[in-house]
């Protein structure tokens, strides 16, 4: 039995290999889980920008210095089990290797999932560390996985950024500026945003991609990066940055001397990141969307979080996939050479925003 991995150099990530090995025997309470598909988003090239500041990293060590394995949402099947909680054939929802199987240590095992308590992730974010069995799963259902693994974690993520605006009164602004505006989880946070009352939803972005985000109906208003002057420079502002731009993130700095938060959430414009030093303004601030999850769990209980996320959920898919115009279609990949032209297409930035990428090495 072979796995099949695809490596990116971790200070270059447009270098990449594809490497087959061996896989390893299982030590007991080990399970062994096919990969079967995966989503590649914006999202995970944030991983990859990210790997070491946030520990992505670490998630799947490779052992060779210099190389990483990128981590993605999708869908795996229990093909071996040394671990009496868990059975061959289980369906799992988790965050795997860009890989054609994963070896798991199940922990901490409930009706509905099990940790993963591989030593090396023991420090790592609980909530990455977490496989859930589709057949107890509240998001779950058959027909929308590949909806679920291209939305899901980047929707929790949009469902949070909102509920922590929210939760700090908007910081008493009521116009939100959203970089990247056709990003899954920027139009995921728009969704949310457009439902509260008396804000204002500035979508940001390209001028090839105005088009597709005015079709969404979930902005205000859409600008291209160089219309930016047409938002009133004394305007009370919260800039929710999804893309990363060191330079874009300067004029937004400079251009509003009323900009109340700047929220920093991932790196889609990988070759225009940069610091966030020196800028004026308030200090461009990294989103983590596991403390605010930790918040409400404290707030609420995590069986109410679990309530409100899921019914948001079912209603964001539906609209996201839903007829006769869905914000989403989704393309597949299957082997490692399209694997790894699917993964350059997406670090380059191309396509198109309305395209979905589900992924398999096998």
């Amino acid at each position: 039995m072979t796995n099949t991995t695809l490596l990116v150099r971790q200070d270059q990530l447009g270098t990449t290999r594809i490497e087959t090995s061996e896989a390893a025997p299982l030590a007991d309470g080990q399970v062994r889980v096919r990969v079967d598909t995966f989503a590649l988003t914006s999202n995970n090239i944030t991983y990859a920008a990210f790997g070491d500041a946030m520990n992505y990293w670490q998630f799947y060590p490779t052992g060779e210095a210099g190389w990483g394995i990128v981590p993605v949402w999708g869908f795996g099947t229990v093909t071996q089990s040394l671990h009496p909680g868990v059975t061959v054939g289980e369906r799992l929802y988790g965050y795997w290797p860009m890989a054609s199987e994963a070896v798991l240590q199940p922990d901490r095992l409930s009706p509905s999932g099990f940790s993963d308590a591989a030593p090396h992730r023991a420090a790592l974010h609980a909530v990455y560390n977490q496989y859930l069995r589709c057949n107890a799963d509240p998001f779950y259902t058959a027909g929308t996985e590949d909806a679920q693994a291209l939305l899901r974690p980047l929707f929790v993520t949009s469902w949070l950024i909102d509920d922590f605006l929210a939760d700090n009164d908007f910081f008493g602004a009521r116009t939100m500026l959203l970089s990247s505006a056709s990003s899954k989880t920027a139009y995921g946070t728009a969704f949310q945003l457009i439902q509260r009352p008396g804000i204002e939803v500035v979508g940001l972005t390209s001028a090839g991609n105005k088009a597709f985000c005015e079709s969404l109906g979930c902005y205000s208003r859409v600008l291209a990066y160089e219309e930016l002057d047409r938002v009133p420079a004394d305007s009370a502002c919260v800039y929710i940055d999804f893309a990363g731009n060191a330079d874009l993130r300067r004029q937004v700095h400079t251009r509003f001397a009323n900009l109340k938060y700047s929220c920093s959430i991932g790196g889609t414009h990988v070759e225009h990141l940069g610091g966030a030093k020196d800028l004026p303004g308030p200090r461009a601030t990294l989103f983590f969307a596991p403390a605010q999850i930790k918040k409400r769990q404290g707030d609420w209980g995590p069986a109410e979080l679990g309530k409100r996320l899921v019914q948001a959920w079912h209603a964001f898919r539906a609209k996201a996939t839903g007829t006769p115009a869905p914000w989403l279609t989704v393309q597949q990949h299957r082997g490692p050479q399209a694997v790894q032209a699917a993964y350059a297409q997406v670090l380059g930035g191309r396509g198109d925003p309305r395209q979905g990428h589900m992924l398999s090495l096998d």
